[in-house]
């Protein structure tokens, strides 16, 4: 069925109050830069795909802490293949209170046929030279083993935020398994919203025979959410994008036990490898959400005007340094290599695109930093930020 929430991307009536945005790379030479976490001391955690997790203090000085041998404490079982290994970074909303505990999303081989993905937590010391206590808090994340369509590691999705709740919320990938999305019990292509500890959170609706820990299903591979801030109509509501295959990335605001609608099986018109039909049809036959099968599927907010251009990082965009921009909403586009600007009405739907005026930037990942610019990591191996004027 196809959904007619594609926008123009045309200046809104605010772009004459949009800011000038200066980048400023403040890393360089990186090995697969992916995601960024600021702590409460002024410390930057970032990951490396192929690496694991590292600091940069407030000196510049730099610190491996986590992953690959020289790591303050290393992981013989993460590995990277395709586009799995380290991703996602988070850190407890209780550090500053002496919680110094942070969340990493990698691909881990400690259980094999298949191997597999999971969010561990780790406490750090005050001077960041010690880690210790890891906790495999999630060890069962879906992983694509199998080389159907293409090899190992495809969608794994991978982006971990803790939301307004005080919740961690974990993204992850239909790992191009036909039957995966729509799995009530295997945890790929689904939300994933879950306490400190790994276990369910309340209120994630669950219906009977699910998981509880899942909050949505029926994703495809989700690299981006945020969370609605307060003082907005809907404040904590959180938002998610995805790649769609050959057509229609999405972004789409959750409700607890919904169904994104993305079920690539058992499509007969379809010429589909190894029964996944992902990227056989068009947005009627092959729909990212499938409103025929699945009525009662959440409608996304947007979909780039039915086009696949690696919907990614998410961020929203707080304070009066953002001018006309200031609530709005900051969308990654990897493929295409641009910064959207989406505006949300009161029902939480996309009213408007603004394209930022940067050159062409691969981001992987948004975050608002504490001094009140946008910062980013790049596919080139870049860490900058972008700061409004």
């Amino acid at each position: 069925m196809l959904l007619a929430l594609g926008l123009a991307a045309a200046a809104s009536p605010t772009w004459a109050q949009a800011p000038t945005l200066t980048v400023t790379p403040v890393m360089e030479k990186l090995r697969g830069p992916w995601d960024l976490a600021f702590a409460p001391d002024g410390a930057m955690l970032y990951t490396e795909k192929c690496h694991g997790l590292w600091v940069r203090l407030p000196d510049g000085s730099t610190r491996h802490l986590f992953g690959t041998e020289g790591a303050v404490l290393p992981a013989p079982d993460m590995f990277c293949q395709g586009q799995s290994g380290v991703h996602g970074v988070a850190v407890d909303p209780g550090f500053a209170q002496g919680q110094r505990r942070v969340y990493v999303f990698i691909a881990s081989n400690l259980q094999t046929n298949p191997r597999g993905n999971r969010v561990v937590r780790l406490d750090v010391g005050p001077d960041w030279k010690t880690v210790t206590n890891r906790s495999d808090i999630i060890p069962d994340i879906a992983f694509k083993d199998a080389r159907r369509v293409g090899g190992p590691g495809a969608h794994s999705g991978g982006r971990i935020r803790f939301g307004p709740d005080g919740l961690l919320w974990v993204t992850t990938g239909d790992n191009h398994d036909p039957g995966l999305p729509q799995d009530p019990q295997r945890l790929g292509g689904k939300i994933l919203r879950v306490d400190r500890d790994g276990k369910a959170a309340p209120g994630n609706n669950a219906a009977a025979g699910f998981d509880a820990r899942i909050y949505t299903y029926g994703h495809r591979n989700v690299q981006g959410i945020a969370f609605r801030p307060a003082g907005q109509p809907g404040a904590g509501q959180a938002y998610t994008a995805e790649h769609g295959p050959n057509h229609t990335d999405e972004l789409t605001a959750l409700v607890a036990g919904g169904n994104a609608g993305w079920d690539p099986q058992n499509r007969p018109d379809l010429r589909c490898s190894d029964g996944y039909c992902g990227y056989s049809g068009t947005p009627s036959t092959m729909p990212m959400t499938d409103l025929e099968r699945f009525p009662k599927a959440m409608l996304p907010a947007w979909n780039n005007q039915e086009r696949s251009q690696g919907m990614g990082p998410l961020a929203f965009l707080e304070g009066a340094q953002w001018k006309g921009w200031n609530g709005k909403l900051a969308v990654g586009l990897m493929r295409d290599q641009r910064l959207d600007v989406v505006t949300l009405d009161a029902k939480g739907m996309v009213s408007s695109v603004e394209t930022a005026k940067l050159p062409s930037l691969r981001l992987r990942t948004l975050v608002p930093g504490p001094d009140g610019a946008l910062w980013g990591s790049t596919d080139d191996g870049q860490i900058l930020k972008l700061t409004p004027r």
